[in-house]
Formats: structure tokens, sequence, C-alpha cells
């Protein structure tokens, strides 16, 4: 496992020094999601900073260092690869942390597949089971289901967008296209790109010893109508992944499985609040530094290469800023 944080010095350096917000002087005023801010430059095209928060029980809880590295850079690695899939609106990654793709109207659901019965927010699957409900995004399931048990096959759960606090609310497959969320031909082209995205990228991870568990995707559609895919792809944000060789022994023993990915967040936040109920406490460094240590690790096994954090000493907020505006600067249309 590749762990960042052997030096305390630079351990320190880098939780306090972390990419929450940041200012372009000179582009137009940023749209603020949940982990990213979305600058609309012109000739269709946007520039996205994925920060270093960590979103959960539609809050930000924290930040974690080299999340948005390894959000961008893992993401550009699964759109190289899925190009013949589905196509994607990327364009260029001129540093870590920013993103230049094509301008989308986005479709207001969420699509997420999943491929066992698992979770801990509201809205997924294991905590929706558990709370007694056996018909769940119009998907029937039986009673006697364990936790984290593998389905017999995946299914779709799509969601509204719970944007700036607003809860995620469940839908069926069926809802999006009868509540006119998104027409009928264009609703069953994206289940078919979600479905072979998961495929694929269950099949890559079982090849490096993973186990992807459930992804969500985000889908646009450009001028032509065509669906693209969008935002990120397969990563420890959007995904769930676990360990391929530890995953049947510890589920025969009613064990949670080895992870990789922010559910260590959420389960020392479930231990100590209802995190839709109240404040949250705040996130203590050696979470942060072992949920750091889980992000790259998980990157390294995907990809067969370490994270290589920037070098030099300049704040991540100003490298960020700087190569945001160089890349504007020199690719004028």
């Amino acid at each position: 496992m590749q762990k960042l944080f052997t030096d305390p010095a630079r351990a320190a350096r880098a939780l306090a020094h972390t990419l929450d917000e940041v200012e372009i002087p000179g582009l137009p005023a940023p749209q603020r999601g949940k982990v990213r801010q979305s600058y609309d430059l012109d000739a269709g095209r946007r520039l996205m900073v994925t920060t270093d928060r960590l979103s959960a029980f539609d809050l930000n809880l924290t930040t974690i260092p080299f999340k948005g590295q390894v959000l961008t850079e893992l993401s550009h690695h699964w759109f190289e690869r899925t190009r013949d899939i589905c196509p994607n609106h990327l364009i260029a990654v001129p540093d870590p942390n920013v993103t230049v793709c094509r301008r989308l109207a986005m479709l207001p659901v969420e699509v997420v597949v999943r491929g066992y019965l698992a979770g801990s927010t509201n809205t997924s699957l294991l905590t929706m089971y558990k709370g007694g409900a056996r018909r769940l995004y119009g998907h029937g399931f039986p009673d006697g289901m364990r936790d984290n048990q593998r389905l017999d096959a995946p299914v779709i759960t799509p969601t509204t967008k719970g944007d700036h606090g607003a809860h995620d609310e469940p839908l069926g497959p069926d809802d999006v296209a009868r509540l006119g969320l998104v027409d009928a031909a264009t609703w069953d082209r994206t289940r078919e790109h979600a479905l072979a995205l998961f495929a694929f990228g269950q099949a890559r991870a079982r090849e490096r010893g993973l186990i992807l568990v459930d992804t969500k995707c985000e889908f646009g559609v450009d001028p032509d109508g065509t669906v693209v895919l969008a935002d990120e792809v397969h990563t420890p944000d959007s995904s769930r992944y676990w360990d391929g060789a530890t995953y049947e022994a510890r589920f025969a023993a009613g064990e949670p499985p080895d992870a990789f990915d922010k559910d260590m967040v959420r389960r020392w936040v479930r231990a100590r609040c209802d995190p839709y109920r109240g404040d949250v406490p705040a996130i203590p460094d050696e979470v942060r530094e072992e949920t750091a240590d889980v992000y790259c690790d998980l990157f390294e096994r995907l990809t067969g290469r370490a994270l290589v954090p920037p070098a030099g000493e300049e704040r991540p907020a100003e490298r960020v800023a700087r190569a945001a505006a160089r890349w504007v600067a020199d690719n004028p249309l």
C-alpha cells in the first residue's frame, strides 16, 4: 500500500495545504458543487477544478490531501480507456486538479449502477433493505439477503440530484422518462452506456484484484443529442471498491469487506452521530491521513503507477489558479 505520511513534516504540510477553494482571476464566476468548481469558457468549453473536499451525507465534511488529484488523474485514466464504450467530455488536463471539457446539457439524474447489496447512505440498497423495503428503485429483492451480498445481476438505481445540501431522492428506472426528466430514447441510451461502463470497470478491477461494487455516472447531451459521459468515472468518490482476495472469506464470516473508498469517513461519522440530524464532529487528522492513503493506494492498484504529488512548495490554490489561467490564455478560440 502506498503511504504518503511516513514523514511527519510532510504529513503536517499536506494536511494544512489541501485544496478547498480556488480563485482564478480573469475567468467568470464559478459554479460551485460539492467537490468541483466549474467555469464556463467560450466555444462550448468548461474548466473544472476538482478540490480536496470530501462530501458525504449531503455535507462537505473535510478535506483529504491529494484527493482532487486522484479523482482527476484516475478519471483521465478511465476516460481514455472507455471512449469506444461511450463518448466523454474530456479535452485536456492542464494540472493534476484541473480538467478542461466540453460543456454539456447535463441530465437531471445521477445514474448509479450497483452489483452488491451494500452502502451506508439513506439511498443505498443496504440501508433501504435493512429498513424493511423489498421493492427498491423498481427492482424486487427477496427476503433473507445478507449485508454486502452480490446481486444476481447489476441494477440501475437513479436518483434526483441533491445539490447544495438537498437530499438525493430515489427513482425507479421507468420514473425518469415517465416524469419527463429525460426523454425515453435518451434514457435508454444512458442506461446502456451505464451498464457497459460498469461491466468494463468490473472486469478491469478484477484484473487488479479488486471488486467494483457500485458506481455513479453523470451524463449529459451535446448539441447533436449524443449522450456523453461527464464529471468523473470509477473513482473512489463515485464508486465503491473492495479487496477481491478477502471478500469471500469476510462475507462468509459476516464481516465487512476490506474497502477502498470514502466509506472509511462515513463509518467514522455513523459511529458517532446521525449525520442527517444534528452536527457532525470534526474529522480528526488521523482519519484524513488514512483516507488519503486509501485513495492513493487505490489509484496505484487501478493504474499500475504511484501517484506523484506536484513538486515544489507552491500552495495548491496558487498552483491551480496559475495553471488554469495559463491554459485559457494559451488556448483561445
